[in-house]
């Protein structure tokens, strides 16, 4: 199946010079992603920084992948080079400014990794203005049923087959499991992709030796998705100072485990300030049904605010209501910095609407406001056509997004 981010980097290698960074989790789809993009290059080349020949090309220096590139040779179209997970390199920072200073004008560069690209700090010098970064996600619903996207934030609604709803919620956006759809297969790649995770990308990438700790927060943050963190008491329980375990979730993050959103606190004068909220980048491994629903619509709308931000298309940010009062709405997503709309997640439609909807709403003057529900059958329209506060099917409403 075709990703969304395929015709992203398509256009991104045809139309710009910069580099072009893809990030994401392990086996989310990079390299896939990255060499089918790569591939309507007549020439094209993968560099793997886990394969002893390419580890020993790049050490060599960017003249040495030049050769093998045959970057001294005239050719019809630039080649593209693609570097996969690179930044396990100490020096990735200063090969990568080095080769790019040196050749940008005769091919084009594809760099992947499963760390945070954009801000995990390892050596090297400044790579500012040579590089533009796209976040890659799990599957969603609308890259399920229509990867190809208009050139706006919001699409047209459009329906996802019963069973391959089921699927995403089940397995998870991750696409082999997804797309393998067997209970025995998942339970076998979760606990093999914790193991990577635990043992390989944090030895990698850190020097923390309490990984058996590490992984007890890993397991009980499943247990939290959806909630504010208290970071006193989960501290408590893995027996280590506060700060400590907010250097571990920051690691956790950076290996894309979770991510968290903050509490919206311009012009609410008793908001919280302090606590975000968690979410898991798999939400297949959280067991509570509510938390689970809540944390796919996160995962949804995190993917988007992302997306439309790597586009270039505005600055999104995702965040949650909550003061004082206990007054809470899930989702507030906003555009350049100002409230855009609304998210209150529900299982069932006959609650009702949420009351604090109408106040925040009123409160932030914010454009939409919607209270989503799992009950309800796809419903072909634009949820964004309406102002007021209203109940919209999911299924409908996710596939507006990315």
């Amino acid at each position: 199946m075709r990703r969304t981010y395929e015709y992203l980097l398509e256009e991104h290698l045809s139309d710009l010079r910069q580099m072009a960074f893809l990030s994401g989790p392990r086996q989310v789809g990079k390299t896939t992603t990255s060499l089918e993009a790569s591939s309507e290059s007549p020439l094209h080349f993968y560099f793997n920084w886990d394969n002893e020949d390419h580890r020993a090309l790049i050490i060599e220096g960017p003249h040495a992948v030049a050769t093998a590139a045959k970057l001294d040779t005239v050719h019809k179209s630039l080649p593209i080079l693609v570097f996969d997970e690179i930044h396990k390199y100490r020096n990735w920072k200063r090969f990568l400014k080095g080769f790019f200073d040196s050749y940008e004008r005769k091919c084009r560069i594809l760099v992947t990794g499963s760390a945070r690209l954009d801000i995990y700090k390892r050596g090297g010098d400044s790579l500012m203005g040579r590089y533009f970064l796209y976040r890659l996600h799990p599957l969603s619903i609308r890259e399920i049923v229509k990867p190809k996207l208009s050139k706006q934030e919001i699409q047209s609604p459009c329906p996802i087959a019963t069973a391959d709803y089921e699927a995403l919620l089940a397995f998870g956006g991750f696409p082999e499991p997804y797309l393998k759809r067997s209970k025995t297969f998942f339970n076998h790649w979760k606990r093999l992709r914790l193991e990577q995770l635990l043992h390989e990308d944090i030895r990698d990438l850190s020097y923390i030796q309490e990984v058996s700790q590490i992984q007890l927060l890993a397991e009980i943050l499943q247990e939290e998705a959806s909630h504010a963190l208290n970071y006193s008491v989960l501290a408590g329980k893995i027996k280590v100072s506060a700060p400590t375990l907010r250097r571990w979730i920051e690691l956790l993050k950076n290996l894309f485990y979770c991510f968290t959103i903050q509490p919206w606190s311009k012009n609410l004068s008793r908001a919280l300030i302090k606590e975000p909220k968690v979410y898991l980048w798999n939400w297949a491994l959280i067991e509570d049904p509510g938390s689970r629903l809540e944390n796919l619509v996160a995962s949804h709308l995190y993917k988007a605010v992302q997306f439309w931000t790597d586009q270039g298309l505005g600055e999104y940010g995702l965040y949650y209501l909550r003061d004082k009062e206990k007054r809470e709405v899930d989702f507030l997503v906003t555009k350049d910095k100002k409230p855009w709309f609304l998210v209150e997640v529900k299982a069932s439609s006959n609650t009702g609407i949420s009351r604090w909807l109408y106040y925040y709403q009123e409160k932030l003057q914010v454009p939409h406001a919607f209270q989503v529900a799992f009950d309800m059958p796809y419903v072909n329209k634009d949820c964004f056509a309406h102002n007021e506060p209203i109940i919209v099917p999911a299924l409908t409403f996710l596939s507006q997004l990315v």
